[in-house]
């Protein structure tokens, strides 16, 4: 089971990134999806979940109306586009996995809740 993020670098404030993350190593339909993200000296938190097929969202407070999370279950991704970067958006971005066949259309916000995680991509927002 394997989980890779990219697209992570250095940019400036305002403009957009799209983080992709490839899941492997078992069908992903059953699984939701989320980003994670931890700043410095931050504790990880929630960015954006999507349920197993899509059909549902939600997003923290802080990245709604300019983050955007989708994925695609024939290919086993899913991605993070992020507009209108700020610089309080810097941060390592995780994607994750959990099965969610017991609870299909909720969107869990809690890193204890998922089970799979990337090793991260770096994102660093200067003004």
């Amino acid at each position: 089971v394997q989980m890779v993020e990219s697209g992570g670098g250095l940019v400036q404030a305002g403009v957009s990134l799209r983080l992709p993350c490839a899941a492997s190593g078992r069908p992903w339909t059953n699984y939701a999806m989320a980003w994670f993200r931890q700043g410095p000296g931050k504790e990880r938190e929630f960015v954006a979940g999507i349920n197993w097929n899509g059909g549902r969202t939600a997003y923290t407070d802080s990245v709604k109306d300019r983050f955007t999370i989708s994925r695609d279950n024939a290919k086993n991704t899913v991605d993070l586009q992020m507009n209108s970067l700020k610089p309080e958006d810097t941060a390592v971005y995780y994607c994750a996995a959990r099965d969610s066949r017991g609870n299909p259309w909720t969107i869990m916000m809690t890193t204890p809740e998922y089970e799979f995680w990337g090793q991260g991509t770096q994102v660093t927002v200067s003004s």
